[in-house]
């Protein structure tokens, strides 16, 4: 019965750092794209949860929650702005150098300073007009209110939201953006990452060369040695490598006769394959080229390469080819990320690269509560040229999370049972 490999503190820190990097890019590509729109963001977390650890810098408190899944940037407008005003209700009023309202004090107005107006709140409107009226020592007054005043209660500072620095108050395109940045935010993150692979750790080529060679494989206990041009296997000619690969993987338990070309000297070796489970092996890899330009082909090519790959995947979902047994959740993905770290660095940056697309394209599903179900609305919006009423779409958005929760169980069990029940 198998168990998850997190008993190595390498496993445990490749976890955290390769889930937090994707959840830390893919808000940030939301949060980005909001700032630039003019939204106000009141929250940048990762996690979910309590919080943990917290501090506030400009308009936005960015946070670490408890729970180390998922995270989010609270945009404001994207839910009900707080109604904690009330008619005749007892506040204090700071105003700024233009006699506008820059501060709203709802408590503990006996110890406010002496600048501090202190009246009855007769009335207010904080998202167009910005203009509050108080009546103070029985006089009726009128103020502007600062586009970024704060409401202050229990020692707690919320700046409010007027109409134009709310989600709602931008245009459809804007909007648009600000949540599709999310997911492409992760395909940007994939294909960096794949950059950083070919930088490091070369280009894999399709030359007929020995690549790196395993110590005690067969082909260094044969002699072979990175970078030997292949020019014959048996006396046939190779011109790739995948013609390498062919040869051998047929041949388990054979002996080859290579005939290399090293430093411009033909030589021949006789190759001992070992038989790996019916495939021929001799422990060598592909050989790298080391260039800017082919690291930046590479992370193109192969972030295609691995998106076909996953689209083809959730089709096969989606028509019954695969089922919902056969899918991983939360803890498998964990347990496969602690076996990955164990393997190597390129090998972990590659499946890092993997699951940054998996979460960008599962993002982008046309699902109530995923950025792709809001970007269905918004396109709904902008053919109809009106807005869906915000609590009917709250509600679909809701009935879609609590489907996914669902779904992040079934999948979680298919985890658990797989791990100590296969």
């Amino acid at each position: 019965m198998p168990l998850p490999n997190f008993d190595s503190l390498e496993s445990v820190i490749a976890i955290i750092v390769v889930f937090g990097m994707l959840v830390f890019v893919h808000e940030l590509g939301h949060f980005l794209l909001a700032k630039r729109a003019g939204i106000l963001c009141r929250e940048f977390a990762l996690g979910m949860g309590p919080k943990i650890f917290r501090f506030k810098r400009g308009e936005t408190e960015y946070t670490l929650r408890l729970l180390p899944i998922g995270g989010m940037v609270r945009m404001a407008g994207e839910d009900p702005e707080m109604d904690v005003l009330k008619t005749h209700m007892n506040v204090g009023v700071e105003l700024d150098h233009t006699g506008k309202i820059k501060r709203f004090f709802l408590d503990n107005l006996d110890a406010l300073p002496a600048n501090v107006l202190k009246g009855s709140l007769l009335d207010w409107e904080l998202e167009r007009k910005l203009q509050a009226t108080l009546e103070v020592a029985g006089e009726t007054r009128s103020f502007a209110v600062h586009p970024q005043a704060l409401l202050v209660s229990a020692g707690q500072e919320v700046q409010i939201a007027p109409h134009d620095r709310q989600f709602g108050g931008k245009t459809v395109p804007q909007r648009f953006w600000a949540i599709f940045a999310g997911p492409a935010a992760n395909f940007i993150l994939a294909f960096v990452l794949l950059v950083a692979i070919g930088l490091i750790y070369g280009v894999p080529t399709n030359a007929p060369k020995i690549g790196p060679v395993n110590p005690g494989g067969p082909a260094a206990i044969a002699g072979l040695h990175e970078g030997d041009r292949v020019v014959t296997i048996d006396a046939k000619p190779v011109a790739s490598w995948m013609e390498i690969v062919d040869v051998v993987s047929k041949s388990p338990g054979k002996t080859l006769t290579f005939v290399i070309d090293r430093n411009g000297q033909q030589l021949k070796v006789p190759v001992k394959v070992e038989n790996k489970d019916q495939v021929g092996k001799i422990m060598v890899y592909n050989p790298v080229v080391y260039s800017p330009g082919e690291a930046l082909r590479f992370g193109a090519v192969t972030t295609y390469d691995f998106t076909a790959m996953i689209v083809k995947g959730l089709a096969s979902l989606f028509t019954g080819a695969v089922g919902l047994k056969d899918l991983s959740g939360p803890v498998g993905i964990f347990k496969m990320t602690g076996e990955f770290a164990q393997q190597g660095m390129s090998i972990l940056l590659k499946w890092a690269a993997i699951l940054s697309i998996n979460l960008g394209l599962f993002n982008l599903l046309p699902l109530p509560a995923l950025d792709g179900g809001r970007l269905v609305f918004l396109i709904v919006e902008a053919l109809r040229g009106k807005p869906i009423d915000p609590h009917k779409e709250g509600m679909v958005h809701f009935l879609g999370f609590a489907f996914l929760m669902l779904l992040i169980l079934v999948v979680t069990w298919n985890d658990l049972h797989r791990i100590f029940f296969s």
